[in-house]
Parts: structure tokens; C-alpha cells; sequence
């Protein structure tokens, strides 16, 4: 018998039977569903390559080499396409390719069986090359997937490494942010690029205070740590307040206040004062003083540690024993509930980011739940005497020329923009600065006074003696996409400005992806802004303003407006869907008005950039921004009268999966849904989180790298277990040293990372017990001299695994 007239067995024929009918879902898939996307005028590619799928599919199932001919047309026309359409992006690529190419290779395999059941020579050869050819592809395309790809890369290391002059190493990390102004950095340098590598677990603590959930609301640890001395001071998502000994880890003491809230515990941060430490006034021209305070000699609470919790109070104890402060408030406690008004008891108003020092005044703003009711307690932020816990003053978004507390039986003005994120203070100026949020409800403004849509999504700045007014910068005119300013500012000497000076300034990101510089004196951009007009909603009587501010000046982060071909898939199958979902709803990029009908909300409130705020190496004039890119789906939809005496819980906005009445409003919330996958991955292309380096010296992005890999998550929430650096959201911030290193430990995977100051290179990861939501410090140990790098572990967004720990590395000892 002629081998090359060998008919295939039937165990050939049920493969060419269900390679074919593979082929034909698949087909049928991208044609039905590329139908749908081709009226509503998406990409014709899905249905004209889906009818090319059935066509050879139903060709190999028939036994017919000409459906190996038309599959390998079919993914050369895709490789064209795909090219044309992301052009050599990496993950955008993958999403077209890798999985069509995978197919080609049984294709092509079974290209001799096709040959034989028509009675032709099998040329094993010419398919055995195209198979090894494609799987290369695959092989190759695979391993990439393991490696990082920047989306900036750096040209060159062009930060340098300074030493730290002797005696002038900092002894504490005193605040939040390291400093007043919010610089994240520690000026150390012990700890280099170089040396690095050898970073090992020092010490690790828990605090027995486990957050319980995972979804975003509930209990979270987002903490910051303060280092004072040889001691560190943590606060846990109950605030309780804990001092450890900073070069052991050992439990000095711990204070027990477990404030509980239905939604949202947490503790980002505490403040620390030192009534023994000279009283600095400011040195600008015309600034207020400093207010005097004195505790007596040899009496309790010289130190003091200051904690708003989340009952809402304000609490100062001894930072030497833990004990209460008695003379502060009574018997050490505050309460925030004062002069709030209705619902401040229930949730809908409490602190939850860290106090701001302000010379000797405790700055206090807070939380208002999104989405709950335009009748919500006001935004006021309120300065206290440090020592008697006394009101100095109060800014009232809604009164601000009355800086007293309300008359008895009445409130501060109720449902104005709020100040939940964290504050910075200029002690030359003595002047406090505010990120200003939105008042309620966030998507619809009709109800808005003229003074919230003045303050609201702007930065203040106030005397931090009077609470007087300085000056207000807006970022979002009539916010209607909760785009608030979510970060503290961080205070920088800006370079270039005013004839080659440098200029005191401060610089912070929003939600919406955009990065303002402005001077500290006037509240000025410093780099150009533009007003830029956008598209009008349709709600009834809605205001909108006709343009919007773009920080043209600066990069924007994550915040590109999105077309149909930045939608990605692990596969194309969620790809088309994922196309199909963006074409479906309304979008007309950043500032989408939100309206009755579905539209798209990208990057979305969730950011951009969100609380974990800037660090700044002010050596080289970098700054480091870490960002996250999940956008939402907005809708407002005709309230239910049925449901007219239901409303949102206060949880956090993003958690709201159905429609929530808005009391007040003609309208439900369907909003705030991740814009994601069938797969539950981001529809948008990756990267979904990154590490920024800005150079202020000439305002452009220096080097951007993805953070974060899928090792702890995956789709539907399934951990992969791979080290595949995608790039994930993050919350938390990043670390700065003088040894040129930025650390970072807020992704969804279980690390802590370092990364070179000048490539973006990653040079350090250290495994977590589990993921982490702070923001990383550094301190050197006043009894070793060892410098350590310090981080809380409490479990990352979204992920069910939780913990305790405070954890702390450092060199090996030599």
C-alpha cells in the first residue's frame, strides 16, 4: 500500500472532529458577539475573522486541508491587525496572539492528517516547521511575560548618590509623612543600591489586632508608623495604640482603645509632640505665630502620642507608658461628634488618616460617607490646643468667615466638600495645607452651594494659628466624579521657577491622574494648567462646567483617554466582550459627565492616584508616584419609590454592587462597579498599577515601570502563584532614601520591593506573611546604629488572607 494514500484512523478523525468544532464555537463567538461590536461602529475585525474560524472549522471537522490554509490566512490577517491596531506593545499583543497562535500549532500539526484524508502526501516537514516556528513564538511571547516592561524606560541612572553629611542624618521619623511637609524620604544612606540585595528580617511583631474582611470595607491596616528615639509607635485598623522598642521589635506597651465602627475601622497614622523640644517659629514675613503651650516639668505626657479614632475622637497618651493624658479633653479623649449634627454618631462622619501637627495646634479633619444622603454631617476641619485639647478654631466649608463653634443646638453647615485624606504643614509660614474632597452626594450636584462647588476637589491652605483662609487652588470645577484631591501634599523646593530661584511649593496628585505643582505662598500653578472644554450631561438641574483644568505641565499617570484598542483580555474571547462593554457605554474621556445611561468613569474615583501620597528625593528633585487603573461604571437611575426609605450603609464607594437609593435625590446609584472582565481583571490594557519617577528639574516622567505581579491573585480572585509582573493596583505609598532606593510594599502580591532611584530597576523583594496597604519607613536604630526599613502587614485590597504583623529589616551586623 502507498503511504501517502494512508487514510487516518478514526482516532485522527475524531481529532480533526474537535480541532474543527473548537474552531467553530470559537468562530461562532467572535462572530456573534463582533456583531453586536460592529453596530455599535467597533472594530469589523472579530466578525469578519469569526466567519474565517466557522469557515475552517467546519473545513477540518470535514477533513479538509483547506481549513488549514484558511487558519493560517486568518492569524497572519490577525498578527497584521494586531500590529496596525496596539502596534508593539507587549500585553496588548499577548492578548491578540499568544492564544490564536497556540491553536495554530495543533493546526499545523494536524496539517499531514488533513493531507492523507485527501489522499496527498503528508508533508510532515513544512508543518513540522511552522508548529516549531509558532511555539518559539509562544515559548518566547510566554517568557516575556515574566519580565517587566516599562512603560517608560529610563535613558540613564541620572540620580546621584549623596552622602549623608555627617551629624546631619535625621534622628526620628516623626510624622506621617516624615516630615510636616509629607516628603516620605529618609536621609539615610547605609542602606544602597548596592548593598541592598543583603537587606534580611530583623525583627517581626504582631499586634493581635487581625482585619477581618477583604472586600474594602470592614477593618483594613493602611498604617504608617511613627520612629521616635528607639522607639516606634504603631496603631492598629481598632486603635489600639502599641510603642515597640525600634531595634528589637520588643512590646514597650500597648493601649487598648478597640473603637469599632460598622464600616471603614482603620488607622493610617499617629502624631507626636515633644513640649520639651523649643518652640519654632515661623521665618515668613507677615505668618502668625506659634501659639505657646507648656506642660509642667516632671509631669505625665511631656511626649505625647495623638490618635483621631474611628468612634470619631481625638486621643493623647503618654508616649512613654500609654497611659491617658488627663489633661487633654477629658481625661485625654475629644469628642468629634461635637457640633456634627446628625448621623456623626452613626457612621457617617470619622477620621480616619493620621492627625497633622501643626506648630501646637492638632489638626483634625474626617470622613463623610459617599453616596449615602445630601443631608450628611459638614466637611469642617478643626484645629485643638495640642496640650487641653481645646478648639482654637474651625474651617467651615460652608461658613468659612466664622472660625468659632456653632451655638448650642446647632451645627456646623451640614454636606460640605470634606478633608478625609491626609494634611501637610509649612512651619516657615505657619500655614496648614488641605486636600479638599466633595461634598455629598458625589454624583449629583444639584443641591450644591455656590461655596461647595468653590471648595470642593481644590487645595487650602489655612493659618495654622487662626484657621484662617490664605488661599483655595480647585482642581475639578462642579465635581461630579468624586475626583478628589485624596493625597497629602508634599512640601518641595521647586527648581527653575522665578528666574532660575527655586520656589517654595507643594505638589500633589488627584484622582483624576494629574499632577499640580503650586506655589506655596499664592497657591499658583507653578507649571501650565489649561481650561480645556468638555461635554455637558443631561440631568435636570444639573450645573456643569463648560471646561475643566488639564496640569498640562506635568505628566498625567494612568489618565490617557481610552479607545476601543486599549481594551485587553487574558484571552480575545474577554477581549471582545471587554470591547464590547466599553463601546456600550457612554464615554467621552476623563470628565464623562455621569447621566441616566451607562457611561464609563476612567481611571475612576477609585484613582489615578489615591491616600498613599508622593515621596520626594530632594537631592535629585525626584518624585515617586505610585497609581492605580481601575475605572468604574457610573449610571444614575430613577429612584424606586419603594425603596424610598433605603440608602447606603456609609460603606466605601467602591463597594456598592446594586442600586442605592440616594436619599434626597430622584435617583439610585448603580455606580462605582469595576469596569472589568467576565474574567474579573481590568477591561483596560495593563499596566494596571505602576511606579512613576518624575523629574522636576524638567517635569517629565523619567522612568515608569509596572509594580506588582499576579503571584496572590488572578482571575475570578484564584491565585496564579506566578511571578508575572503586569503591573497591579496599589494602595499605600512609596519610601525614598538618600542611599538612592524607593520602596514599596502596596500591591496585591505578598511584597516588599526596592527599587533603584535612577532605573526603576528592581533591586530587592522580600516575601511578606501577607500583602500590606501602608507605606514603608526608615529610621537608624539610636543603639546599633543600624538603619532599618520598617512596613505593617495587614493583608492587601481585595485579597481573603489577613494578618498583623509590623515587620522590620535591616543589614546583617558585621
Amino acid at each position: 500500500m502507498d503511504k501517502h494514500n494512508t487514510r487516518p484512523g478514526l482516532v485522527s478523525k475524531a481529532w480533526l472532529l474537535l480541532l474543527g468544532l473548537c474552531l467553530l464555537a470559537s468562530g461562532l463567538f467572535f462572530a456573534v458577539y463582533g456583531y453586536q461590536l460592529v453596530a455599535l461602529q467597533g472594530s469589523w475585525y472579530f466578525l469578519i475573522s469569526g466567519m474565517a474560524l466557522v469557515l475552517s472549522g467546519l473545513l477540518i471537522a470535514a477533513a479538509h486541508p483547506g481549513g488549514a490554509w484558511l487558519y493560517a490566512l486568518t492569524l497572519l490577517a490577525t498578527a497584521v491587525w494586531a500590529v496596525a491596531d496596539v502596534g508593539l506593545d507587549f500585553w496588548p499583543l499577548v492578548s491578540r496572539l499568544l492564544l490564536l497562535a497556540g491553536i495554530g500549532i495543533l493546526v499545523a500539526l494536524s496539517f499531514p492528517v488533513l493531507r492523507r484524508a485527501r489522499g496527498q502526501a503528508a508533508g510532515k516537514t513544512g508543518s513540522t516547521v511552522v508548529a516549531g516556528l509558532l511555539l518559539l513564538g509562544c515559548l518566547a511571547t510566554v517568557g516575556g511575560m515574566f519580565l517587566p516592561h516599562a512603560s517608560v524606560s529610563a535613558k540613564s541612572d541620572a540620580t546621584v548618590l549623596q552622602p549623608v553629611a555627617k551629624g546631619q542624618a535625621p534622628a526620628d521619623w516623626a510624622h506621617y509623612g516624615s516630615t510636616p511637609g509629607g516628603t516620605r524620604f529618609a536621609a539615610l544612606d547605609q542602606i544602597t543600591r548596592s548593598n541592598v540585595k543583603d537587606l534580611q528580617l530583623a525583627w517581626s511583631y504582631q499586634t493581635g489586632d487581625v482585619p477581618v474582611s477583604p472586600g474594602g470595607g470592614g477593618a483594613e491596616d493602611q498604617l504608617t508608623p511613627l520612629q521616635i528615639g528607639n522607639q516606634v509607635f504603631v496603631c492598629t485598623p481598632h486603635n489600639n495604640v502599641i510603642a515597640l522598642d525600634a531595634t528589637t521589635g520588643k512590646e514597650l506597651w500597648k493601649t487598648e482603645i478597640n473603637a469599632k465602627q460598622k464600616k471603614w475601622m482603620r488607622c493610617r497614622g499617629l502624631a507626636y509632640f515633644d513640649a520639651a523640644q523649643p518652640l519654632s517659629q515661623p521665618t515668613v514675613a507677615g505668618a502668625t505665630p506659634v501659639q505657646a503651650v507648656s506642660v509642667a516639668p516632671g509631669a505625665a505626657c511631656q511626649r505625647r502620642i495623638l490618635m483621631n479614632s474611628v468612634a470619631p475622637e481625638l486621643i493623647a497618651l503618654d508616649a512613654d507608658t500609654g497611659a491617658f493624658c488627663e489633661d487633654f479633653g477629658t481625661h485625654g479623649r475629644v469628642d468629634l461628634r461635637n457640633g456634627m449634627g446628625k448621623g456623626a454618631d452613626k457612621g457617617e462622619y470619622y477620621p480616619t488618616s493620621a492627625p497633622t501637627l501643626a506648630g501646637t495646634t492638632i489638626v483634625i479633619g474626617g470622613r463623610v460617607a459617599d453616596n449615602v444622603s445630601t443631608d450628611m454631617p459638614g466637611g469642617v476641619v478643626r484645629g485643638f490646643d495640642v496640650v487641653s485639647g481645646a478648639l482654637r478654631w474651625a474651617f467651615d466649608p460652608g461658613n468659612p468667615d466664622d472660625q468659632t463653634a456653632p451655638a448650642d443646638g446647632k451645627t456646623y453647615v451640614r454636606s460640605t466638600p470634606n478633608v478625609w485624606a491626609p494634611m501637610s504643614y509649612d512651619p516657615q509660614s505657619n500655614t496648614v495645607f488641605m486636600p479638599v474632597g466633595s461634598a455629598a452626594v458625589d454624583l449629583w450636584g444639584v443641591k450644591h452651594t455656590a461655596l461647595d462647588r468653590k471648595y470642593g476637589a481644590s487645595m487650602l491652605a489655612v493659618d495654622a494659628s487662626t484657621g484662617k483662609e490664605k488661599w483655595v487652588y480647585q482642581t475639578v470645577h462642579d465635581d461630579l466624579w468624586d475626583f478628589d484631591v485624596p493625597m497629602q501634599p508634599s512640601l518641595v523646593d521647586f527648581p527653575g521657577a522665578a528666574g532660575g530661584k527655586n520656589t517654595p511649593a507643594l505638589v500633589f496628585g488627584t484622582k483624576a491622574g494629574q499632577i499640580f505643582v503650586l506655589d506655596r505662598a499664592t497657591g499658583q500653578p507653578l507649571t501650565q494648567v489649561e481650561e480645556r472644554r468638555v461635554p455637558a450631561g443631561k440631568i435636570e438641574g444639573e450645573t456643569y462646567s463648560p471646561t475643566q483644568l488639564f496640569s498640562v505641565g506635568m505628566p498625567n499617570i494612568g489618565a490617557d483617554d481610552m479607545r476601543e484598542s486599549d481594551m485587553w483580555g487574558a484571552t480575545p474571547f474577554d477581549q471582545l466582550l471587554c470591547r464590547l462593554k466599553f463601546k456600550s457605554k457612554r464615554y467621552t474621556g476623563l470628565f464623562t459627565p455621569p447621566g441616566t445611561d451607562a457611561s464609563l468613569n476612567l481611571p475612576g474615583s477609585l484613582g489615578g492616584m489615591n491616600w498613599g501620597g508622593i515621596s520626594v528625593d530632594p537631592t535629585n528633585n525626584y518624585l515617586f508616584i505610585n497609581d492605580m487603573r481601575v475605572g468604574l461604571e457610573v449610571q444614575l437611575i430613577k429612584a424606586d419609590p419603594a425603596d424610598a426609605g433605603a440608602k447606603s450603609d456609609g460603606n466605601e464607594a467602591a463597594a456598592i454592587t446594586k442600586p442605592v437609593p440616594l436619599d434626597g435625590t430622584p435617583y439610585a446609584i448603580n455606580a462605582k462597579v469595576r469596569f472589568m472582565s467576565p474574567l474579573e481583571i481590568p477591561c483596560q490594557k495593563p499596566p494596571f498599577g505602576t511606579l512613576t519617577a518624575v523629574d522636576l528639574k524638567t517635569q517629565q516622567i523619567a522612568w515608569q515601570v509596572p509594580v506588582g505581579t499576579v503571584k496572590d491573585t488572578g482571575p475570578f480572585g484564584i491565585k496564579m502563584g506566578l511571578p508575572i509582573p503586569i503591573g497591579m493596583p496599589t494602595i499605600g505609598g512609596t519610601m525614598a532614601t538618600q542611599g538612592g532606593l524607593v520602596f514599596i510594599a502596596a500591591t496585591q502580591d505578598y511584597y516588599l520591593r526596592a527599587y533603584e532611584t535612577g532605573t526603576g530597576q528592581e533591586v530587592w523583594k522580600a516575601r511578606l506573611p501577607v500583602g500590606s496597604q501602608g507605606t514603608p519607613i526608615s529610621y537608624q536604630s539610636p543603639v546599633t546604629g543600624q538603619q532599618f526599613v520598617l512596613v505593617s502587614a495587614g493583608g492587601a485590597r481585595n485579597s481573603p488572607d489577613r494578618g498583623d504583623y509590623v515587620i522590620a529589616y535591616a543589614l546583617p551586623r558585621r
